[in-house]
């Protein structure tokens, strides 16, 4: 496999265990990224570090530090990180198996592949992915990822296994903290009714092939246009906030757009052929 693992460890449950990889299962090379340049030159800026006192450091000779108050820092070296290593550093350890609907989707975070290392691993992998399967569950797990310990939630994926890292507790926001505020609006029956109908003619099969970031494709235009000596900016207007005294209105005739949309095109009726003249 051409791409390089994220981690490297083992995959655990009960006394089954087996040599697995992660990798990045989303990508960004295709993104739009821009450089800071000095207009007067041209030139790429480039970060030094510094400090403040001596100038530019060189980046290897720099430790991490904790600040414990006003510039005042308790400093930790790669041999003090290696102190308090955990099991989960280098196994994902099956803890428990749960409902997908029980796992809220503002948890749910990035998704790795979870592949098994070739040899005698991957037999012990087909066992851990088939009861899997069996169970119908998601499994729950630990690993430290990024310096940081992360819950995992893993469902089979095909021969494989994904596995999305899960944000902690305290990592989401109460939504009772937003949306109390909102205000009581009794909905019509009728333009629910309505607005229901459109859903039904909206409804298709998802196709994630089919979603662009438009806003990236713009900003590819506009940088093609200037390769070539043009301005290339595009403007969008702000949307009208709906009148609520014509959301009826607005409704019914959104109904019969999406109609007009949705029904195949008519074929043109065929004209009589004349009568042939007798006698």
């Amino acid at each position: 496999m051409a791409a390089r693992p994220t981690w490297q460890g083992h995959l655990k449950l009960s006394l089954v265990t087996c040599p697995v990889a992660l990798y990045t299962a989303t990508s960004s090379a295709a993104d739009v990224r821009f450089h800071l340049i000095n207009p007067a030159t041209n030139n790429r800026i480039r970060m030094v570090t510094t400090d403040p006192d001596t100038g530019p450091v060189e980046r290897s000779d720099l430790v991490k530090g904790y600040e414990v108050s006003k510039d005042e820092y308790v400093l930790f070296d790669e041999a003090d990180f290696d102190k308090v290593k955990l099991e989960s550093t280098r196994t994902i350890a099956i803890d428990q198996f749960v409902d997908e609907a029980d796992i809220d989707r503002l948890y749910w975070d990035d998704p790795f592949y979870v592949v098994p290392e070739k040899g005698v691993g991957v037999e012990a992998f087909a066992v851990i992915r088939e009861a899997m399967k069996t169970a119908g569950k998601i499994a729950l797990g630990q690993l430290v990822l990024r310096g940081k310990e992360r819950q995992l939630a893993l469902e089979v994926h095909g021969k494989g296994l994904v596995a999305y890292t899960l944000r902690a507790h305290d990592e989401v926001k109460n939504a009772d903290d937003f949306f109390d505020d909102i205000p009581e609006a009794k909905a019509d029956p009728d333009m629910v009714e309505i607005a229901a109908r459109i859903i039904g003619q909206k409804e298709a099969a998802f196709d994630p092939t089919r979603f662009h970031d438009r806003y990236d494709e713009a900003l590819r235009e506009m940088i093609a246009a200037k390769q070539k000596g043009g301005k290339g900016v595009v403007s969008a207007p702000e949307p009208d906030d709906t009148n609520v005294i014509d959301l009826m209105a607005a409704l019914k005739a959104s109904l019969k757009g999406a109609a007009s949309k949705a029904a195949p095109a008519k074929p043109a009726a065929r004209k009589a052929a004349p009568k042939k003249k007798t006698g």
